[in-house]
């Protein structure tokens, strides 16, 4: 296996599953209803569904990077708001974290090892670095999500 496959496995773990550190998002976002998305059990943090859009935006950011536009977030755009708050759209919002995910992870597959110490685009990071990032930021907020279900579940059974 090449270092770029190597890569795309551990996107695909951070979202689908079959990472070491525990459950992966999708694993985590099985059984959230929309109203559980939408909550915010923790006083000063973001909803689960929130972490969900700033996710998506920055595998997002880091597809469009990839094609070589220095693409950086405003704040709304980083933090998106939710769009309406129902299971329709929560619905719609893990299938566009799967896509998003699934288009990096095919973006990825095109790039040769020989990249991967370039800068992903002039002034930025290297390939290689944002790549490993993306996965990290995957997991940081999967670790995010986790708490915030055993806060919102724990607040529901007393």
């Amino acid at each position: 296996m090449i270092e770029i496959e190597r890569i795309e496995d551990q996107l695909r773990r951070s979202l689908d599953g079959e990472a070491w550190h525990g459950p992966a998002l999708r694993e985590l976002l099985v059984d959230v209803t929309a109203e559980e998305a939408a909550a915010k059990p923790l006083a000063n943090a973001h909803s689960i569904w929130e972490i969900v859009l700033h996710i998506i935006s920055a595998q997002r950011l880091v597809s469009e990077r990839l094609k070589g536009k220095p693409t950086v977030l405003a704040a709304e755009e980083d933090w998106p708001t939710i769009p309406e708050e129902s299971a329709a759209a929560w619905s719609t919002t893990i299938q566009e974290l799967h896509d998003t995910n699934e288009r990096l992870r095919q973006a990825v597959l095109q790039l040769g090892d020989a990249r991967l110490d370039k800068p992903i685009v002039e002034g930025f990071s290297s390939i290689y670095v944002t790549l490993h990032g993306t996965v990290q930021h995957n997991l940081y907020h999967g670790g995010q999500i986790a708490v915030l279900k055993k806060a919102l579940r724990a607040n529901l059974t007393e």
